[in-house]
């Protein structure tokens, strides 16, 4: 079958903390990328954007719903993908490293095809949306800096 893979960096102005902040508040993220509706449905520990916390984003077109597995502010966050793609064991890591000043955000995710030819679709798909939320979150994270 194989493991899918997109590797995305981008470097921001913006403090860690500062980014941090704005990716794991779920509730935020309608403010600041291009989807409509974005809701905590189950809270997690020790925040509620914590582990264990479910959160259900909504786009035109459908929705999708993932469970944190990992929150170390301001380093490290990590999800799985519950539902709403056409895919297997989907997990994003995001990592934030000081650079300077500002922060370098890495965006590791994997995961394997569900059917037979779609994963490099689904590669690109995943590799579009992610680049857009990344480039929303440092224009963002740099606005409200």
């Amino acid at each position: 079958m194989g493991t899918y893979v997109v590797d995305l960096e981008r470097v921001t102005t913006a403090a860690p903390e500062m980014v941090w902040r704005w990716l794991a508040d779920a509730s935020s993220w309608s403010q600041w990328t291009k989807l409509s509706r974005t809701v905590l449905e189950r809270e997690g520990s020790p925040e509620p954007d914590g582990v264990g916390a479910v959160r259900k984003f909504t786009r035109s077109g459908g929705s999708s719903r993932e469970e944190v597995v990992a929150f170390d502010p301001p380093r490290h966050f990590a999800y799985e993908l519950r539902s709403g793609l056409p895919i297997r064991n989907y997990r994003s890591d995001v990592r934030l490293t000081p650079e300077g000043t500002g922060t370098r955000i890495s965006w590791h995710s994997e995961f394997d095809r569900k059917y037979p030819g779609t994963g490099a679709l689904m590669r690109r798909l995943i590799r579009f949306v992610l680049s857009d939320i990344s480039a929303s979150l440092v224009r963002h994270a740099e606005r409200t800096a």
